[in-house]
């Protein structure tokens, strides 16, 4: 494992704190905690982004702003806040840039808007999809603002591309001498713990770019702090936002937030809740569940039948049961074709573990289906970071022996980790 050992940010502040950190400073500044009750029980939890408005958008006073979203950057009563803040004299806000699916979200998996007006706001929408280094820096010196604000929901997933899309902007706004702000949204399957193989840099892509666990356990900020003290060779000038309210022990539904899908197959807070684990699906010839109602909860493919479900469930997985599934994909593998094979049913998510259930799954598929086969590109060696699991499971191991190549990784990740974490 690289990782660096540079320096030791401070977390800044209580939970409630909006905390506008500096680069390498840790300076912060507080702002309204007022809330009203609803959700959790210990009142609404309140976004970056509302905490921002709620404090007058005193930390982009004076800033021409250019904004990173998707139609997950909502308010708390569903309004986006690029609508929001355009009208908003408080705010100069000159640009919004694009990620993967689209600003708006018109775009399906691998593709994007491209360079368009937005016709709600007139603002110039430009794309940042597979843009990275010197030419996405290029975007934003020619967009002519001062600042860009990140607001995306995560899924909670190293292979979730837009903690990378993070990255990517947080390293060509530090080329391009743009100052960098980041507003919180929840893990929605908590920030509890970081699980599963930690990526080998040999392996790095767009489905992981540095070298951090499967299932991180963070929120958009922490990694944000992560990354610009442990990956990025020239460290942007950083604030964050924060949340109030919000536990790591929290799942999504109890923040009492309005869920958007932050991409066509990312539909509820279940979907994330087992994505760490099913996507690496992606990786093999079954179906990931992608054209149907419950993508990545459906797994299968032509010739898989009962046996499957019967083999994992044998494995008394904590947290989780599977059921013999049949189903017809309306698009990707297998589309218009009926295929076997399980659905996951979680039932008790405090001892569920999505990237050790996701490998089980793996092993079981392999050793019950004479017809599995990883992707002919190995792309299960990017989804996991490395070969270990591919070869592993090639070799015979079973869950608890391709789970144990990756301890000494995990655990020194979540050395790090620790440092960066902003919420109790």
């Amino acid at each position: 494992m690289s990782l660096s050992r540079r320096g030791l940010l401070a977390a800044g502040g209580a939970v409630g704190a909006l905390a506008a950190t500096a680069a390498g400073t840790g300076s912060t500044a507080a702002a309204p905690a007022s809330g009203h009750g609803r959700g959790n029980g210990r009142g609404r939890v309140r976004t970056g982004f509302d905490r921002l408005a709620a404090d007058g958008y005193a930390l982009l006073r004076g800033q021409k702003v250019g904004v990173v979203t998707n139609p997950t950057g909502i308010t708390s009563d569903v309004r986006h806040i690029v609508d929001v803040m355009h009208p908003d004299e408080r705010v100069d806000l000159i640009a919004v840039f694009g990620p993967e699916h689209g600003f708006r979200g018109t775009a399906q998996a691998g593709g994007s808007e491209g360079r368009y007006d937005d016709p709600a706001t007139g603002l110039p929408v430009y794309d940042t999809y597979l843009k990275s280094g010197q030419p996405l820096a290029d975007v934003f010196a020619a967009s002519g603002v001062d600042t860009v604000v990140f607001d995306i929901q995560d899924a909670g997933a190293r292979f979730y591309t837009y903690i990378w899309t993070l990255y990517d902007c947080m390293e060509a706004a530090a080329l391009a001498g743009k100052r960098f702000v980041v507003l919180d949204r929840p893990n929605p399957v908590t920030g509890r713990a970081a699980l599963g193989p930690v990526l080998d840099p040999a392996y790095a892509t767009f489905v992981g770019r540095r070298e951090i666990a499967q299932a991180h356990g963070m929120t958009v900020t922490e990694l944000a702090l992560l990354f610009n003290k442990e990956f990025l060779a020239r460290p942007v000038d950083l604030r964050i936002v924060k949340m109030s309210g919000w536990k790591r022990t929290d799942f999504f539904d109890t923040t009492g937030l309005p869920w958007v899908p932050p991409s066509p197959n990312m539909p509820t807070p279940d979907t994330a809740l087992v994505y760490s684990g099913t996507c690496l699906f992606e990786g093999t010839n079954l179906s990931e569940g992608r054209g149907t109602t419950r993508p990545f909860e459906l797994l299968g493919a032509e010739g898989i039948d009962h046996r499957w479900a019967a083999a994992v469930n044998a494995l008394d997985l904590p947290g989780v049961a599977f059921r013999e599934a049949y189903f017809a994909p309306t698009f990707s593998k297998f589309e218009g074709k009926t295929v076997g094979g399980v659905q996951l049913h979680v039932h008790d998510r405090e001892v569920f573990d999505p990237v050790r259930t996701g490998i089980a799954l793996l092993v079981t598929a392999k050793r019950t289906w004479s017809g599995f086969a990883w992707r002919p590109d190995n792309w299960i060696d990017k989804l996991t970071g490395n070969t270990r699991v591919r070869t592993m499971i090639d070799a015979g191991a079973d869950t608890d022996e391709v789970a144990g190549a990756w301890a000494a990784d995990l655990a020194a990740f979540r050395t790090v980790r620790k440092r960066y974490l902003q919420y109790r």
